[in-house]
């Protein structure tokens, strides 16, 4: 592969060769025209395992795309440019435990597998338990359709890691759905075992609260629309968070920086 270090710099294919950047790397890179074309791809009997691979992979970006529109109001201040390739990773890892099923047609089994996901922090940069350490309970009710994320009495100065120029903080209990994603062999493509509850989601807040002066308990329940009725195909994400804010007047702004979301528990 050949590097280019002249002054024209555009991508695409020129007669042979084409020109293409590399994400990560300065500068453009040049190759040889070539490689299968998309109908080998999808019918030559050499390129069954990348059909396998493709269908597979596409199971889990659908899977990881559930839980991030689940959260969807919470995402653009909440994650990290790379939240989309990881959770297809924890999602490719949950989908290879599905042993009863061939390649290219295993289930992305969340409900089965939630240890991946428990844990998760939606910005890899920003640590929830760095930035709220006060002692909490994440609670769910035995229908998986209700949670209490509580609070004892807590010194914010002491308990959190408070950006410069915040006057007050909220906490988030956000309840979402996610369902186990499985092949469908009459169509040919995967699809959500329970398309209905799938996404459903509640994201409940605390009152804005002052970062200078002990908190009284704080109890913030979230519950799921119409209290469906949960079955053993879903996974019930019981996501917690804090958001910082200064206040100007009467109005409260959202700081850019130190908000964190992350998975506490499944249910």
């Amino acid at each position: 592969m050949a590097r280019q270090k002249g002054h024209i710099k555009y991508v695409g294919t020129l007669g042979e060769v084409r020109h293409f950047k590399i994400k990560g790397n300065e500068g453009y890179f040049a190759g040889l025209k070539g490689g299968p074309t998309a109908e080998q791809v999808k019918t030559a009997p050499g390129f069954i395992r990348t059909r396998e691979n493709m269908s597979e992979f596409t199971a889990c970006a659908n899977a990881g795309k559930s839980v991030r529109i689940g959260l969807a109001s919470l995402m653009k201040q909440m994650s990290d440019s790379q939240l989309t390739g990881r959770l297809t990773a924890i999602m490719k890892k949950i989908n290879i435990e599905d042993g009863s099923e061939a390649r290219g047609q295993r289930a992305v089994l969340i409900s089965q597998q939630p240890q991946y996901l428990k844990g998760l922090d939606f910005n890899r940069n920003i640590s929830f338990n760095g930035v709220f350490n006060a002692p909490s309970t994440l609670t769910g009710t035995i229908d998986r359709n209700e949670s209490t994320f509580s609070v004892p009495e807590f010194n914010p100065i002491s308990n959190m890691s408070i950006p410069s120029g915040a006057t007050h903080f909220r906490i988030i209990n956000a309840l979402s759905v996610v369902s186990d994603t499985i092949f469908n062999p009459t169509t040919g493509a995967y699809e959500p075992a329970e398309p209905t509850l799938n996404e459903v989601s509640n994201i409940a807040y605390s009152d804005y609260t002052p970062v200078n002066a002990v908190t009284p308990l704080i109890e913030v329940t979230a519950a799921l629309p119409g209290a469906p009725t949960m079955t053993t195909n879903v996974a019930v994400l019981g996501s917690i968070g804090i958001e910082f804010y200064q206040i100007v007047g009467s109005n409260y702004y959202l700081f850019n920086a130190g908000n964190a979301l992350k998975i506490q528990e499944i249910f």
